[in-house]
C-alpha cells in the first residue's frame, strides 16, 4: 500500500504545486487539473482500500471499513480470476480475485496478505455451488496451484492428462 500511497502523491503533489503557483492557459489548468484530480481519485481509493479489513469464516467473506460488502459461501454466484501483467514477457505481475454473491461484490488484489488462501477457499465455494468458471480463472487457479473442478474440465477438453 506504500507505493500506491507514493504514486498518488508522485502525481498529485506537482500538478498541485503547477496549478497553485504559476499562472497558466486555460488548456494547460484543464490537462494539469484532470491529472491532479486522477492522481486523487486514486489516493483516495488508496485510503479506501488500506481501510478495508476482512474476515473469512466458514460461511462468509465479510469486508468491513469504508466499503462493507459481504459474500455468503452458499450464494456465491460469480468467480473471476484474472491475471494483470506488468511486462510483456507475462513474468511479473498481480492477480485480482472478484467475487459476488447478488448484489454484493468483493474485489481483492494478490498483495494483500493470505490471498492465495482465500482464493482456495473461494475456488471450494464456487465448486461446491457447481460455478461455472472462465477458462482463465481455472488456467489462473492452476498457476497458483488449486486444483478446480473448472481446471479439470479445461485440462480434459484439451487432452492434458489431470
Amino acid at each position: 500500500m506504500i507505493g500506491d500511497y507514493f504514486r498518488a502523491a508522485a502525481g498529485l503533489v506537482p500538478a498541485a504545486a503547477v496549478l497553485a503557483t504559476l499562472p497558466l492557459a486555460s488548456i494547460t489548468t484543464v490537462v494539469l487539473g484532470g491529472f491532479a484530480a486522477l492522481f486523487a481519485g486514486f489516493g483516495i481509493r488508496t485510503i479506501i482500500r488500506h481501510q478495508t479489513r476482512l474476515e473469512v469464516t466458514g460461511s462468509a467473506l465479510r469486508a468491513t471499513g469504508l466499503r462493507r460488502a459481504s459474500i455468503i459461501w452458499e450464494e456465491l454466484d460469480r468467480m473471476n480470476l484474472a491475471y494483470y501483467s506488468t511486462r510483456r514477457d507475462r513474468r511479473e505481475g498481480w492477480m485480482q480475485l472478484d467475487l459476488r454473491s447478488g448484489r454484493s461484490r468483493i474485489r481483492l488484489d494478490s498483495r494483500i496478505t493470505g490471498f492465495a488462501e482465500l482464493v482456495e477457499i473461494s475456488a471450494r465455494a464456487a465448486e461446491a455451488r457447481g460455478l461455472s468458471l472462465s477458462a482463465a480463472t481455472a488456467a489462473n487457479l492452476a498457476a497458483l496451484g488449486v486444483r478446480s473442478g473448472a481446471e479439470r474440465q479445461v485440462r480434459e477438453t484439451v487432452g492434458d492428462p489431470v
